[in-house]
């Protein structure tokens, strides 16, 4: 009789002691995704009409807001030049005041030539038959380019390619940090493998929640005529074909971007209306 007493014990404590286990690294990022698509729905990312416009914005948007990106495609949609053929037939000068807006325009300039050139040597100017690489090869290729770090070349092969990779940026650092997940200063790769294996795991009962996620914010946008998160009109570029886990890291990386432009931000950072706000460490503290 006591045996069996003391074994109920153990496993009632043993019960509760799993039901206050703090959840895993991957466990919080599913769950972030999870609270964000319920409040954001679709982001509608990467907005673009073409493939090679996405690579440009990659380019572009390096150290300027995307305001100013928008202003440099804007000038390159309407000189005809937001292609291939365009950006090869321009003259270094030529480019440089079309993109001047995003800042460091020569530098970039040149960049985008430089990408050019390698799609030309070894692609034969087909960003199909690029694409059509293994991810952590082309990933390798990209990294190798002057001026293209691993944010860039995933920016371009997630939403350029539709390759499973998750981007990395300052908000996906500042959130980690400040939720206690990883120190700001954990190396890229950390990072990015942390996302996708954890974003992966959940993926095909994710994927049902984006869908029907996608219709109720895509009536959100109709009814009050306005974007929630980071969300972009839809585009041909973001609602292009992909893979469900394509699907996902490109929805987390929208909604990541969204909670870092709209509430932590790198300074005055408004917790309490953030939708992530019932996840940080003092919010479950005993108050």
């Amino acid at each position: 009789m006591e045996i069996r007493k003391r074994h109920s014990r153990r496993v009632r404590l043993k019960l509760m002691m799993n039901a206050m286990r703090s959840p895993s690294q991957h466990e919080q990022v599913r769950s972030y995704y999870q609270a964000l698509f319920r409040a954001w729905g679709r982001q509608q990312w990467w907005p673009a009409r073409t493939r090679f416009e996405v690579i440009v914005g990659a380019y572009l948007t390096q150290n300027t807001a995307w305001t100013n990106v928008e202003i440099a495609l804007r000038r390159m949609r309407a000189a005809g030049v937001l292609n291939l053929k365009g950006v090869r037939s321009l003259s270094p000068s030529q480019l440089e005041s079309l993109i001047r807006s995003s800042g460091y325009f020569r530098q970039k300039a040149r960049r985008l030539k430089t990408f050019v050139a390698f799609l030309d040597t070894y692609y034969g100017g087909s960003l199909n038959r690029m694409f059509a690489q293994p991810t952590e090869k082309l990933r390798e290729e990209l990294l190798g380019l002057n001026g293209v770090g691993p944010e860039t070349a995933d920016s371009i092969l997630l939403y350029a390619g539709q390759h499973p990779v998750f981007v990395v940026d300052a908000y996906t650092r500042r959130i980690l940090d400040r939720h206690g997940i990883l120190p700001g200063t954990a190396p890229y790769e950390e990072v990015r493998q942390l996302f996708q294996r954890a974003l992966a795991a959940g993926a095909d009962g994710d994927a049902s929640r984006t869908e029907i996620g996608s219709r109720t914010n895509s009536k959100k946008l109709k009814l009050g005529n306005r974007v929630v998160g980071a969300a972009h009109r839809p585009s041909a570029m973001s609602t292009a074909k992909r893979s469900v886990l394509v699907q996902i890291y490109n929805e987390m990386h929208g909604l990541i971007v969204g909670v870092g432009k709209n509430y932590c931000l790198k300074s005055k950072p408004r917790c309490e209306t953030c939708p992530l706000q019932s996840f940080l460490p003092q919010a479950s503290a005993p108050k």
